[in-house]
C-alpha cells in the first residue's frame, strides 16, 4: 500500500512538472508574439540588438521613384552638410514601421459590426508603463531615426495597399481620392514656380499638382457635436504655445471654400476639440493621473460611433485632429489611434505613424493680433553669432547643452538658461544658427520662430519628426545634430562653408510662407493651408 501511495505521490509530482513546463512554453510564444507586433522594429548596424524597426530588404530606388517624379532639374545639387544625413550614408539601409501580422484580420478584411471598443486593424500595439503620468522623454531614445529614414517610412507606407484601411462599403469619395492619386502620380514636370522656390521640396512637381487638387476637390465635414469650451471655442486658445490649435480649428471652422455640410461628400471629418483646453478644464492638479481625460475624449468618440455611419465606414481612419499639448499622444490612444492624428509631439520612436499621421508646427503667439510678431532678421553678414539658445533646463537634453557650451570660452556660441522675450528675439535674428533642443518632449516653438527671424534651425531632438515632412526636404534648409553629438555642436556648425551657410539661409526666407498665420483668409500655401495638405496628402496616399 505505501508503495503504491510513493508511486501515486511520484507521479503527481511528474504531471506538475509537465504541466509547469507547458506553462512556461506557452508564456514564451506569447511574450514573443506580443514583441512581434509592437509598433516599431529597428534595424541597427553591428553587434547590436534589433527592436523598433525591421528593415525592408525589398526596397530600392526604382520602388521609390513610383511614388515620385523624377528628381526636379531645378534642384540645386547644393546640400547641406547634415551629420544626420552623413550617418545614414554610411548606413544603406530603409526603415519602416511594422504594424502588421500575416492574419486577415491585419489587413482589414474584417467587415463585422463596428463598436466602440473597435481598433485599427493596422494599430501599433503600445507597451504599457507601471508608471503613472510618465513622461516619455526622461531618457534618450534607445534608437533614434534620421530624417532620411522617416522620408523612406514615408514612401514605403504610401506606396503598400496594406497599410491602409479598406472601407466598409465604397463611397463616391473612394473614386475622387483615387483619381487624384493618380492625377498626382503623373503630374506634369514643373522645373520652375514664380511662388514655390524648387529646391526646398523633395519634388515640386507633386507639392504643386497635390495643392491644387486639395484646393479643387477637397471637403472636410465638421461634427457640431461636443461641449465648450473644450469643443468648437478656438478663442480659448489662441494665444501662447499651444495656439496651433486654436488658430487652425478657427480658420478651419471658417472656412467657404473645404466645408460641407453634407457628410457624404466629405472625404475627410474634423474633430474639433483642444487638448490644452481639455487639460485645463478637466485635470485634477497633482493627482497625476490623466484617466478622467481620456474617458472624456472615449466618451465622445462612442457617441460618434453611435451615432453616425460615417466613423464606422472607415473605422475612423478619414477622420482628424489637431492637437498641440504634450500629453495628446496618450490621450487619443485606442480608437483615435484609428485618425489623422495632427499632433506638435510628433515623436517617431513613441507611436506617431509617419505617412498616416501629420506633424503640427507649435507656434508660439504673443498677441493674437499679430500672430507673426515681427519677422526677419539680420542678413548673413550681419549675424556675427554662430549659434544660440536661450530656454528653461526641461527635459535630459538642455542641461547637457548648457553645461556643455554655457561656461565654454568660445564667444560666437550664446548658450543661455531663461532670458528676457526682447533679448531673446534680438539674439535670434543676429544669429547664423539657432539650436532648437527639445524640452519634455520631442517639439519645441524654436523651429518656427528660427524660421521666421531667418535664422538657420539646428534641431537637437531625436526622432522628432518635422512639420510638412511629406513635401519639404528639411536637411536643405536646417541642421538635426544627434543629441550625442551635442560635445561636437560647434565643430559641426564651423564645418559648413560660408556659401553653403548663405544658401540655407535663403531656403530659410523662402519656407517663412509656409509657417505663418494669417487672420481673416487664409493665403495659399500658408500654414493653415499646409496643415491641411498634409492631411490630404496622407489621406489620398492611403487610399488604394
Amino acid at each position: 500500500m505505501d508503495q503504491t501511495r510513493g508511486f501515486r505521490f511520484l507521479g503527481q509530482v511528474e504531471t506538475c512538472r509537465v504541466l509547469l513546463l507547458m506553462t512556461l512554453v506557452v508564456a514564451f510564444v506569447l511574450g514573443l508574439q506580443y514583441f512581434e507586433i509592437t509598433p516599431i522594429s529597428i534595424g541597427s548596424r553591428g553587434n547590436s540588438t534589433v527592436s523598433g524597426f525591421i528593415e525592408p530588404s525589398d526596397i530600392t530606388k526604382s520602388d521609390e521613384n513610383e511614388m515620385f517624379l523624377a528628381p526636379q532639374e531645378a534642384t540645386s545639387d547644393f546640400r547641406p552638410r547634415n551629420s544626420t544625413t552623413e550617418v545614414l550614408n554610411n548606413s544603406p539601409e530603409a526603415y519602416e514601421h511594422k504594424f502588421l501580422n500575416n492574419s486577415p484580420k491585419a489587413y482589414g478584411q474584417s467587415r463585422g459590426n463596428e463598436t466602440a471598443n473597435s481598433h485599427h486593424p493596422l494599430q501599433p500595439k503600445i507597451p504599457q508603463s507601471n508608471k503613472k503620468h510618465e513622461r516619455s522623454t526622461k531618457k534618450p531614445p534607445l534608437v533614434v531615426m534620421s530624417i532620411t529614414q522617416m522620408n523612406n517610412m514615408l514612401l514605403k507606407r504610401h506606396s503598400d495597399p496594406n497599410n491602409s484601411v479598406a472601407p466598409r462599403w465604397e463611397s463616391n469619395v473612394d473614386k475622387e481620392l483615387r483619381d487624384a492619386r493618380n492625377q498626382i502620380k503623373n503630374a506634369d514636370l514643373v522645373k520652375k514656380d514664380d511662388t514655390l522656390y524648387a529646391p526646398l521640396y523633395h519634388n515640386l512637381s507633386i507639392f504643386k499638382r497635390s495643392y491644387e487638387l486639395m484646393e479643387q476637390t477637397l471637403k472636410v465635414y465638421i461634427y457640431s457635436d461636443g461641449d465648450r469650451p473644450i469643443f468648437h471655442q478656438p478663442e480659448a486658445v489662441m494665444e501662447g504655445v499651444y495656439a496651433s490649435e486654436g488658430w487652425f480649428m478657427k480658420l478651419m471652422e471658417s472656412s467657404h471654400r473645404f466645408l460641407t455640410k453634407d457628410p457624404t461628400k466629405a472625404h475627410v471629418f474634423y474633430l474639433a476639440f483642444s487638448s490644452r483646453i481639455l487639460q485645463q478644464k478637466l485635470y485634477v492638479r497633482d493627482s497625476h493621473s490623466r484617466k478622467n481625460l481620456v474617458k472624456y475624449l472615449r466618451d465622445h468618440i462612442d457617441f460618434i460611433i453611435s451615432s453616425y455611419p460615417f466613423w464606422n465606414r472607415t473605422r475612423g481612419s478619414d477622420h482628424f485632429f489637431t492637437s498641440c499639448h504634450d500629453w495628446a499622444p496618450a490621450e487619443t490612444r485606442g480608437p483615435y489611434m484609428n485618425c489623422i492624428r495632427s499632433l506638435c509631439n510628433a515623436d517617431v520612436g513613441v507611436d506617431f505613424v509617419v505617412g498616416k499621421d501629420v506633424s503640427l508646427p507649435e507656434t508660439k503667439i504673443s498677441s493674437a493680433q499679430n500672430p507673426n510678431g515681427n519677422i526677419g532678421g539680420n542678413r548673413p553678414s550681419k549675424r556675427n553669432i554662430l549659434a544660440f539658445f536661450a530656454g528653461n533646463l526641461h527635459g535630459y537634453v538642455r542641461p547637457i547643452l548648457l553645461n556643455q557650451w554655457s561656461s565654454r570660452p568660445e564667444p560666437d556660441m550664446k548658450i543661455f538658461s531663461r532670458i528676457d522675450h526682447k533679448s531673446y528675439i534680438r539674439f535670434m535674428k543676429r544669429s547664423r544658427f539657432c539650436v532648437c533642443a527639445k524640452g519634455y518632449e520631442v517639439n519645441s516653438p524654436r523651429v518656427v520662430e528660427s524660421v521666421l527671424y531667418g535664422c538657420v534651425p539646428v534641431i537637437i531632438s531625436d526622432n522628432f519628426v518635422p512639420p510638412f515632412l511629406e513635401v519639404l526636404d528639411w536637411e536643405s534648409f536646417a541642421v538635426f545634430v544627434p543629441e550625442k553629438e551635442i560635445p561636437n555642436l560647434r565643430k559641426i556648425l564651423i564645418s559648413i562653408p560660408w556659401r553653403r551657410y548663405v544658401e540655407m539661409h535663403k531656403r530659410v526666407l523662402k519656407v517663412q510662407k509656409h509657417f505663418m498665420w494669417h487672420d481673416g483668409e487664409p493665403v495659399r500655401y500658408d500654414i493653415f493651408h499646409m496643415i491641411l495638405h498634409s492631411v490630404w496628402y496622407n489621406r489620398v496616399f492611403q487610399t488604394f
